[in-house]
C-alpha cells in the first residue's frame, strides 16, 4: 500500500459568486470555515428581494455551530441548527410577509480526515471529482428528479424540462424539514464541487471536468464562474471547491 494511504489530507479550497447575468439580487450566500471542515452553499428563493434574507439566516446559524470534534456529534449539531432556523424562517415570513412564503436550498460538505459527509435539502448540488471522473453526489429534490425517477422521463427530457426549476424542498418551505445525508470516504486529490443550480445549469458537465482538473484551485473555480457568465447564467452563481492535498508538515 502507497505511503499516500496513510498520509495526513489537508483540505483546501476556493469560492466565488456572481448575481448572473438576469438577476438584480444575489440571493445565494456561502460559508467556508475549513477549521471545522465545512462548506455550504444556500440558494435563497421566495421573490421580492427576500430570497437573502433566508439564504443569510441559514449561513449565520452554521456559523454558529461549534467545532465539535467527533463527527457523528458535529453532524447532529449541524442538523439540529438547520431545523432551527426552518423555524425561524417559517416565522419570520408569516410575520414580514404577511404568511407569505420563502427558503433557500442548502448544499453542504463536511470532511474530518478521510471522511466525508454531503447534506442537501433542494436542488442546490454536492459533486465529487476523482480520477478523471465527475459524480453527483447529491439527490435533487425537485418536480423533474421525481419524474425522472418515476421513469416519467428521460434524462434527455429532463435537461431542458420546463419543471426543471420547481424544487419539492427547501428550508423554510414547511414546518416539518427532511435533510438528506450521505457518507462517504475520501481520499488523496479528490476535489469536491458544492454549487446553486445557476452553476450546474449553465455550464455542461464536460466544461466543469476540465475546470476541475487544473491544478490552480483559484483558478478553477474563476474559470467555472466566468463559462457560466459567458453562457448567460440566468440565475446567482455560487461555488465552492475543495481539494485534498498532502498536509505540510
Amino acid at each position: 500500500m502507497s505511503d499516500t494511504a496513510f498520509r495526513p489530507i489537508e483540505w483546501i479550497s476556493a469560492s466565488q459568486t456572481d448575481v448572473g447575468t438576469v438577476r438584480s439580487v444575489n440571493e445565494d450566500s456561502f460559508h467556508v470555515n475549513q477549521q471545522s471542515g465545512l462548506w455550504v452553499v444556500a440558494d435563497g428563493m421566495g421573490g421580492h428581494e427576500v430570497g437573502d434574507v433566508a439564504s443569510t439566516k441559514i449561513i449565520e446559524a452554521l456559523e454558529r455551530v461549534p467545532n465539535i470534534e467527533c463527527l457523528s456529534d458535529y453532524i447532529d449539531a449541524v442538523e439540529d441548527a438547520l431545523l432551527a432556523v426552518n423555524q425561524e424562517i417559517i416565522e419570520y415570513a408569516d410575520i414580514m410577509l404577511d404568511h407569505g412564503t420563502m427558503g433557500s436550498t442548502l448544499a453542504a460538505l463536511v470532511i474530518r480526515g478521510r471522511v466525508g459527509v454531503a447534506i442537501w435539502v433542494g436542488d442546490s448540488r454536492v459533486y465529487r471529482f476523482r480520477n478523471g471522473r465527475l459524480t453527483q453526489l447529491s439527490r435533487d429534490h425537485s418536480q423533474v428528479q421525481e419524474m425522472l425517477r418515476m421513469g416519467l422521463i428521460s434524462a434527455e427530457e429532463a435537461v431542458n424540462h420546463p419543471q426543471s426549476n420547481v424544487i419539492t424542498r427547501a428550508i423554510g418551505g414547511e414546518q416539518d424539514l427532511y435533510i438528506d445525508l450521505d457518507v462517504f470516504s475520501t481520499q488523496m486529490g479528490d476535489t469536491f464541487l458544492i454549487c446553486s443550480d445557476g452553476l450546474y445549469n449553465a455550464v455542461e458537465d464536460e466544461e466543469l471536468i476540465q475546470c476541475l482538473s487544473e491544478r490552480d484551485l483559484e483558478g478553477c473555480a474563476l474559470d467555472m464562474l466566468e463559462i457560466s457568465l459567458a453562457h448567460q447564467a440566468s440565475d446567482n452563481v455560487t461555488l465552492i471547491v475543495v481539494r485534498g492535498v498532502p498536509e505540510k508538515f
